[in-house]
């Protein structure tokens, strides 16, 4: 007997939104699109229609109606709804990084024990299929002595829809480093230490001791301009290099991936997840303390 489809609503209706997360949770089997908020009600109601759901103008309505939210907002605008969503007893799918503030996503993570809810948080390159396969891979063989990786990007481009206010204002050390320390924390083990420093413009620089010994850097900017746009992550030791997938353009099918998982969570009851909100505010400790110290060397 196959068990009714789980309700989502679909907070933010941005870029992000609509290439994202809308046609991830009209794909994902065993989940319906029940309704959107955005803070233009006519913009919610406009992607609502096109996915066959409804828009909401108010969002505590919204979280009525459904059994999880997906975010697709700016991190402060994301952690409050998602903690007053967790206290309703609603699941989350967040993006990264949970909250700008240390102290919100504290808040949020308490808020989900409270709730006894469901979080995944979309580090992307942790739903790849190929991403997986390759730290499947490097873990099973062990005896790593250490990772590098960078993330040059190009969103603060004029032209770019990435080209938003909270990107303007924290950089890549929030939008792209914590997808790197994400990868480097399931390829090496747990982050127990980072020293930051900062380049020119947004380029940060991360060097990350691991538990186990492994050390690992990360550089990342998003004024890379479109030339020099790339990814690139390794690890190494006495016996050579192991080099991750590159990027993939289509993030849906990662989302999809996140999704089902959550909803195998939702449904059997577990609240844990290798991405759950607890370790998106981990990874987020890491970020806050390499912001701290590049601060205070450039102040």
């Amino acid at each position: 007997m196959t068990s009714a489809p789980l309700k989502f609503g679909l907070v933010g209706t941005g870029y992000w939104a609509r290439i994202a997360h809308a046609p991830a949770l009209v794909l994902t089997e065993g989940i319906e699109l029940t309704g959107v908020w955005g803070r233009d009600p006519r913009a919610a109601a406009a992607l609502a229609a096109e996915h066959g759901a409804v828009g909401f103008a108010d969002v505590d309505a919204l979280l009525a109606a459904v059994d999880g939210v997906a975010f697709a907002v700016p991190p402060d605008v994301q952690a409050p709804i998602a903690a007053a969503a967790a206290r309703a007893g609603k699941h989350l799918m967040l993006e990264k990084p949970i909250a700008l503030a240390e102290a919100e996503a504290d808040e949020l993570v308490a808020a989900v024990a409270e709730g006894q809810v469901a979080s995944v948080v979309f580090f992307t390159l942790r739903f790849r299929a190929d991403m997986r396969a390759w730290l499947a891979d490097v873990t099973a063989r062990g005896g790593w002595a250490g990772g590098l990786t960078s993330w040059f990007g190009s969103s603060l481009l004029q032209a770019s829809p990435f080209n938003t206010p909270w990107r303007r204002d924290k950089g890549a050390l929030w939008d792209l480093a914590p997808h790197m320390i994400s990868l480097l924390w399931a390829a090496l083990g747990p982050v127990t230490s980072v020293t930051a420093d900062a380049g020119p413009a947004d380029v940060s620089h991360l060097i990350l001791h691991h538990e186990g010994g492994a050390s690992s850097t990360v550089t990342v900017t998003q004024n890379g301009g479109e030339a020099a746009a790339g990814f690139e992550a390794y690890l190494w030791s006495d016996r050579g290099r192991s080099v991750a997938p590159p990027l993939l353009p289509d993030p849906v099918p990662a989302l999809s991936t996140a999704l089902t998982e959550l909803a195998a969570n939702i449904r059997s009851g577990r609240t844990e997840h290798p991405c759950d909100v607890r370790f998106g505010r981990d990874v987020g400790h890491v970020v806050a303390e390499a912001q701290r110290q590049i601060d205070q060397r450039q102040g």
